[in-house]
């Protein structure tokens, strides 16, 4: 599917501000405000703006600590349920099925190292699976929006 060329500078405005008013679309793209409206709704509609959210720093709310846990079943021959075992998991906030030896490689973030231990132990015993960490140091860049074409 492709985006038209004011519809793609629409989508990158509300990247950028996501509670930018119609009015303020409208002037930055040259359109009046009832013409940005019904675009951001059609373009909501088509499923390319699925919705908007309050982006919260980590460390402001006591989750210093990154890290990725590959995981990979005992028994390759199980059912593959284990994004639904550990969606009651919140310190999960991602969970990626990928191509390699894991099956899904997992997002979290926890205030300590005591904390993603614990954490290690509840993935391992609600999805049966061993576990593989890679810890966070720094972020230089996240949530990049994707190029639209």
């Amino acid at each position: 599917m492709r985006v038209e060329e004011l519809d793609r500078q629409i989508v990158q405005l509300l990247v950028a501000d996501g509670r930018m008013s119609y009015t303020d679309l409208g002037k930055a793209t040259g359109l009046s405000t009832s013409a940005v409206h019904q675009r951001v709704r059609r373009l909501e509609q088509r499923g390319v703006i699925r919705g908007y959210a309050a982006i919260v720093d980590p460390e402001a709310v006591n989750l210093p600590l990154t890290a990725f846990i590959s995981v990979k079943p005992f028994d390759p021959s199980a059912p593959d349920d284990t994004p639904e075992r550990l969606a009651g998991i919140e310190e999960i906030e991602a969970c990626h099925s990928v191509a390699g030896d894991e099956n899904y490689i997992l997002k979290i973030r926890v205030a300590t190292p005591g904390d993603l231990e614990d954490l290690l132990a509840r993935i391992r015993s609600a999805a049966g699976v061993s576990t593989r960490t890679t810890v966070v140091l720094s972020t230089p860049y996240e949530a990049r929006p994707p190029q639209l074409k």
